[in-house]
């Protein structure tokens, strides 16, 4: 009977052991597939990948500046939104711990806000616009209420703005440090792939995933085990941090533009985008057909959102 035990315990650990380095190699392959497309910087000691258009002669203003969602980074941007604003200076960022940048010791909302607002001061980046998607909207939301001088306003597409209690959240929200890294590192990084083989995907229903996206619009990174840790450590915080934040939505002085999909199963417009717009008074909503994930999969109407709030934006700035 011990020795039968002991070796179920040994097959055990080779085949968890077997599991971590198919993850680690799967890693390796993804990065080779999708590897860094801007440039590195320091920022409060972490290591930030960020891609940067430039000032150029004659660039209209404000710039851009684009915040991903949650397991996401700037390739969801740089698929087919970014480029169609050549007029402007167009700055995309991996927040930490997702894409190439490197990962923080407390992913809350309130410390991804505070390292973009010293990444915007670290590359000279004044006064943009700032367009954040899904739980880049709450960052946003949270840069906008701490360090408003910095940001001439937000356009926000499918934000988090409130938090949904869910099986899902409670469990990962439960989650210790240990079971976290297990699974992350061992059974997440499976499940990823057989989702990725699905012709569904909850984060695009009731559109179709894009052709390109595991590639080129870089969905593959957030299949890494470090990726996933960062995702399953940023949940822990959020039911309080946006409880908090709700509470000061009404001090938003700054013009507020949400841009929501019809069918989002994700967050839908009147749980997140009515109920903000309730208490905030400078806030604006706008829904078009779609899912969640609008800037990849609608960038056309994605674009003349932020139009509008550039329009907006730059209308409320010049009236007395």
């Amino acid at each position: 009977m011990l020795f039968g035990l002991l070796w179920l315990v040994l097959w055990t650990a080779a085949a968890l052991a077997a599991l971590a380095a198919f993850n680690l190699l799967l890693a390796r392959l993804i990065e080779r597939l999708v590897p860094p497309i801007g440039h590195f910087v320091n920022v409060d000691g972490l290591r930030l990948h960020y891609l940067d258009t430039g000032e150029k002669p004659g660039q209209q203003e404000p710039p851009l500046l684009f915040i991903h969602g949650w397991l996401g980074q700037m390739n969801h941007f740089s698929y087919a939104l970014a480029a169609l604003f050549p007029e402007r200076r167009v700055v995309m960022v991996d927040r930490p711990g997702c894409g190439y940048s490197q990962a923080p010791r407390l992913p809350t909302i309130a410390a991804n806000a505070a390292v973009i607002a010293a990444f915007m001061d670290r590359i000279g980046l004044r006064q943009p616009l700032v367009i954040g998607h899904s739980l880049g909207g709450a960052i946003a939301l949270a840069l906008a209420l701490d360090t408003r001088a910095k940001i001439a306003g937000l356009a926000l597409i499918a934000p988090f703005t409130h938090f949904l209690a869910s099986p899902f959240y409670d469990l990962m929200a439960r989650q210790g440090r240990a079971s976290r890294w297990l699974s992350s590192w061992l059974l997440g990084p499976l499940l990823s792939v057989l989702r990725a083989a699905s012709p569904s995907h909850p984060a695009f229903a009731p559109e179709p995933v894009p052709r390109q996206f595991w590639r080129r619009a870089g969905g593959l990174l957030g299949m890494r085990p470090d990726t996933l840790l960062t995702g399953a450590r940023e949940i822990s915080s959020q039911q309080r941090e946006l409880g908090a934040m709700q509470a000061r939505y009404a001090s938003l002085s700054i013009p507020v533009s949400m841009l929501f999909g019809a069918g989002d199963r994700l967050l839908d417009a009147k749980t997140q985008g009515e109920a903000f717009c309730a208490v905030a008074p400078q806030a604006k909503l706008v829904v078009v057909p779609g899912g969640h994930c609008l800037p990849m999969t609608q960038p056309r109407d994605c674009e003349n959102f932020i139009r509008a709030a550039l329009a907006r934006q730059q209308l409320e700035t010049t009236c007395p």
